[in-house]
């Protein structure tokens, strides 16, 4: 296209609304998207309040009128896959809308964390695939990263449907695009992808607060996130009781009394991120931190309006002035800055107390000195010029709970800005990667992922809505014995749950992590992977099995006998005769042993070590175990744990 041609066509769009008009359509509707095939199309936007409204595709056109808030939504005929086609929707006297270049294919919804946000141009080999990747029968949507405390109608930053490209592809979440490049050469459809994944966030963020209820653990946090949803302030008000009461439960009040701070080390001049002080206690340290100092003001200056500034931080504060709390923010190398309350504040030294809680790396308060004062109204600043003290908290005290409307850690924040606008947009099924931000408490996530898939259904509309999990791959060096493993109990959370979904499948990822590092660059197998269970689970391809899955472990004599199904081909060993990775426990840790393994047809034997009544076996159970069961197509086994039937014969 010209530029004098594209230029006419963006002026015809702008003039095809009123300035100032709202569209008539949700804005998820845009030029190049894909609409769900074999079922009814469903639509939803703003009109004028009681008019009415007629949407059109092709020959297929529905009726709907607004509700007295200006709210409809109607419901097309289902169509075939195909196109391009052009949706047109119109109400009365408003100018009507076009939507063009639409496809009717399958539709995949694409979340999770980092390793979904992981984009195509940082995976492994990507130069050429980002080269040759124009194809106009796949098509891409960006939602973009936003948190809000209440559940949105429409998404906070504008979004549009593009043909993959190279210019789009590239920046893409790799394991999503790559699932649809390889589902495209089984299933010869439209396909559209939706990303909408935040790095390092807990899966509570991605689930609404009705489904958090339904956990029984997270009322005090959804309280205080309903009542900061409607009033900031009362929702901090609330938040600092929550945060005092469990502080006090362990015995530590330090905003109580400034005196407590004098025996605390002194922080080195401009602070900075704490890992650098070359203090041996602190060189690997993530946890809470208290961090004090003073700052002496005028009685003209107390009495001005005034705001705390506290410099750049990483990753939780909690803030007291005075002995009261203000505030509680969560983000990474965030600057800080709080309104303090009229009256807080009192001529002479006023009391500063804050407390970092940092899970990752670069925690502290950090920037130029000159960023951290108290503020004045009138235009002028008071330094925080005087010494800081610094505490670590023993990581026996435990973690706080965490500000329910911070990003990564917080309670549906990221649904109700990035999931929840999305409506009921025909969906053909959803991709997960996530759960490394859940690894501090694995047994939770298998319920945790069973009401969050549950939550997403009852979003979509679609109650047998199937999803395809990403099983966290391995993380961390081998084992040299058996341990214990958040990462190996959150993939049997991960098992487990999917075990019980029928409309669910996992994808084992065991063997393509890093053993160096949190994201792996082997994306392709993972869309590979993915790509199969969903030729398998949506598909019903007959002739793609899961892979190697435990079905029963049985005592007899000096073996355990562990049963698989799901093999495509045989079982086998890679580099060895037989298998490694194999553990056989009775009830503690201490108890566990490595058990020497030997194929045999559909089953694997252990050998029982020498003393130990074994009670339960394990296979690639560590943070990043090596393990080596395949079956002939080359999908590993996935990692389990089962108990120990007893035989005929012990």
């Amino acid at each position: 296209m010209s530029a004098s041609r594209l230029l006419a066509a963006v002026v015809l769009g702008m003039l095809a609304l009123p300035a100032g008009a709202d569209p008539l359509l949700n804005p998820v509707f845009q030029d190049h998207a894909v609409l769900q095939r074999d079922r009814p199309i469903h639509l939803w936007g703003t009109a004028a309040p009681g008019s009415e409204v007629k949407a059109t595709i092709a020959a297929a056109s529905v009726d709907a009128r607004a509700d007295a808030a200006g709210r409809w939504s109607a419901d097309l005929p289902a169509m075939q896959a195909g196109g391009p086609y052009m949706l047109t929707v119109r109400s009365g006297d408003a100018a009507p809308q076009t939507v063009n270049d639409v496809l009717i294919g399958d539709v995949y919804l694409c979340s999770g964390q980092s390793n979904m946000a992981y984009p195509v141009m940082s995976a492994l080999d990507a130069g050429s695939d980002v080269q040759i990747s124009a194809n106009d029968r796949i098509r891409l949507m960006t939602v973009a990263t936003a948190t809000r405390a209440a559940a949105q109608t429409v998404l906070l930053q504008p979004v549009k449907w593009e043909p993959a490209a190279p210019q789009s592809v590239a920046r893409f979440s790799a394991a999503c695009y790559y699932f649809g490049r390889e589902l495209q050469k089984s299933v010869d459809v439209p396909l559209g992808l939706i990303q909408a994944p935040w790095s390092g966030a807990n899966i509570t963020a991605f689930m609404s607060a009705d489904a958090l209820h339904q956990t029984g653990v997270e009322e005090a946090r959804l309280e205080a996130l309903t009542r900061y949803a409607g009033n900031e302030a009362d929702g901090l008000q609330r938040w600092g009781e929550v945060i005092e009461a469990w502080w006090r439960s362990k015995g530590l009040t330090p905003w109580t009394d400034p005196a407590v701070s004098a025996a605390w080390p002194k922080a080195p001049e401009g602070l900075g991120i704490w890992t650098t002080w070359n203090v041996p206690a602190l060189d690997h340290f993530v946890g809470h931190v208290w961090f004090r100092t003073t700052v002496t003001l005028t009685a003209a200056e107390a009495a001005e309006a005034a705001q705390l500034s506290l410099g750049t931080l990483t990753e939780e504060d909690q803030t007291w002035v005075n002995g009261r709390f203000v505030a509680a923010t969560f983000g990474y190398g965030e600057k800080r800055s709080y309104a303090l309350a009229s009256g807080l504040l009192h001529e002479g030294v006023n009391d500063v107390l804050v407390n970092v809680n940092c899970g990752w790396r670069g925690c502290g308060i950090f920037g130029p000195a000159a960023d951290r004062a108290v503020r004045l109204k009138s235009g002028g600043g008071v330094p925080l010029s005087a010494a800081w003290r610094y505490q670590p908290v023993p990581a026996s005290v435990g973690t706080s709970p965490r500000v329910p409307w911070g990003a990564t850690s917080g309670l549906a924040v990221i649904y109700n800005a990035m999931i929840a606008p999305l409506g009921s947009y025909g969906l053909r099924g959803i991709v997960w990667y996530q759960g490394e931000s859940n690894t501090g408490a694995p047994a939770a996530y298998r319920q945790l992922l069973k009401l969050w898939m549950a939550d997403w259904r009852k979003q979509f509309g679609n109650p047998a809505l199937p999803f395809l999990i990403v099983q966290l791959p391995d993380n961390g060096l081998p084992p040299i014995k058996p341990e214990n493993s958040g990462w190996a109990q959150l993939r049997e959370s991960q098992r487990l749950a999917v075990a019980e979904d029928a409309n669910a499948a996992l994808a084992v990822t065991i063997d393509i992590g890093d053993h160096m590092g949190l994201h792996p660059a082997n994306k392709l197998e993972v869309g590979r992977r993915l790509a199969l269970g969903a030729r398998r689970l949506i598909y019903g391809d007959k002739t793609v099995k899961p892979g190697p899955q435990p079905s029963s472990a049985v005592r007899n004599r000096k073996n355990v006998t562990v049963g698989f199904t799901g093999a495509n081909g045989a079982l086998m060993a890679v580099n060895a005769d037989q298998p490694i990775g194999f553990e056989l426990c009775g009830a503690t840790l201490q108890s566990c042993r490595f058990a020497a393994a030997t194929i045999r047809g559909d089953t694997v034997s252990l050998i029982v070590p020498q003393g130990l009544d074994p009670t339960r076996v394990r296979y690639c159970w560590g943070d990043g175990p090596v393990c080596t069961l395949y079956d002939t197509t080359r999908i590993p086994a996935v990692p389990f744990e089962l108990p120990v039937a007893a035989g005929g014969h012990k």
